[in-house]
């Protein structure tokens, strides 16, 4: 077995979630503002915001909070009943969660990054490395590719193949840790890397996927990271 010689992240949903969207806890933060419409309905609208939230001038030289703000205010004129619900209370509960996991994040991130050389591979809106410094996160890594500079999103195995050669490392030595099955693990299992996917325990597999490993909490990443250095 290659011994572990680096560790790949995504961000959202990854660095600071559990496994679960950014689609997803708006959608909580909006109902918990007084929101009505359904996820799906959500999802829908979630998709198109994220879309004008990339052609925003000076998106790149955004913080954390300012694009979770404009974010914000995007969903606010797209959804059925977004007059009715303040954008500002949906921004904030979405950041503060968000803080909030990342806080605990950090800390893992340091020990890991005592260990082994860390990186990020995001599709991202230009912003990725303002949103890590921003968050106290951008020390961890050795590594920041954010899709919208790199020109390439992911699945796309050219991120993948410039991380390792950033980070001098092979691919059997590589470990990519994220929550979208497609996006970040698949890919990663076809160059010869390992996969640990971050999900919810309940989620079915996608057909044909096989990741390295599974984990719910980001928590759990040293054990299985410990346990294949043991084997």
């Amino acid at each position: 077995m290659p011994i572990i010689e680096a560790v790949l992240f995504d961000f959202g949903g990854t660095l600071d979630a559990d496994g679960i969207r950014w689609a997803t806890r708006f959608h909580e933060a909006y109902r918990l503002a007084g929101g009505t419409a359904d996820l799906p309905s959500f999802e829908v609208v979630f998709r198109e915001s994220d879309r004008r939230l990339r052609e925003q001038p000076g998106i790149g030289r955004l913080g954390f909070r300012a694009m979770v703000d404009l974010q914000a205010d995007l969903l606010g004129p797209l959804l059925p009943d977004g007059g009715q619900v303040s954008a500002q209370r949906m921004a904030d509960r979405f950041h503060a969660e968000a803080l909030a996991m990342v806080g605990r994040n950090s800390v893992l991130l340091a020990r890991l990054a005592e260990r082994w050389p860390l990186g990020i591979i995001s599709n991202f809106t230009g912003n990725l490395a303002r949103c890590l410094e921003e968050l106290h996160l951008l020390q961890h890594f050795g590594v920041v590719l954010d899709s919208a500079v790199v020109g390439r999103e992911k699945p796309d195995p050219g991120l993948f193949e410039l991380a390792l050669a950033s980070l001098r490392s092979m691919p059997g030595g590589t470990w990519m840790v994220g929550d979208n099955p497609e996006a970040d693990i698949r890919p990663a299992l076809s160059l010869g890397m390992s996969g640990c996917w971050l999900t919810q325990r309940t989620r079915p597999a996608p057909p044909g996927l096989m990741p390295t490993a599974r984990i719910a909490s980001l928590l759990e990443l040293e054990p299985a990271l410990e346990a294949r250095c043991r084997h």
